[in-house]
């Protein structure tokens, strides 16, 4: 399986900075990032505990890189964008794809995004059902 890597984070981060100033929007710079936040969001999806990998899959390791990258909060600004875009990128890097209405996405990501953080496991277990429910083959 191909992990996203912080080279690929910065390039989206960079990509996302550059469109969206041709919108009139804008979100801090990839260096603006809380040191180590980011690398711990993108090493958590791929962590192992006594030879036996935490999030088993492709489903399970987009739910939990997509959950850190919103409930971490690795930038200042940009984050569910950027966590958006760094998932797209991991699934398309592993030949998937998500085939979903945006705005219907988009309430899906405002929904983890606001989604207590107590019910964590709950939250990954309904990332999962959503990335299963429309992850389509390239």
């Amino acid at each position: 399986m191909k992990k996203i890597n912080i080279t690929e984070v910065e390039q989206i981060s960079c990509s996302l900075e550059r469109e969206l100033a041709t919108l009139g929007e804008s979100i801090p710079s990839f260096l603006s990032r809380y040191p180590g936040k980011l690398e711990s969001c993108l090493a958590v999806p791929f962590q192992a505990f006594g030879g036996e990998e935490l999030y088993k899959g492709l489903l399970k390791k987009g739910a939990a890189l997509f959950y850190m990258m919103l409930k971490d909060h690795p930038f200042e600004d940009g984050n569910k964008r950027i966590a958006l875009a760094s998932l797209l990128v991991f699934i398309y890097r592993n030949k998937k794809w998500l085939k979903v209405d945006n705005q219907e996405l988009y309430n899906f990501v405002i929904w983890v995004t606001e989604s207590n953080p107590k019910l964590k496991d709950e939250t990954l277990e309904a990332i999962e059902e959503f990335l299963k429910s429309y992850l389509v083959d390239l």
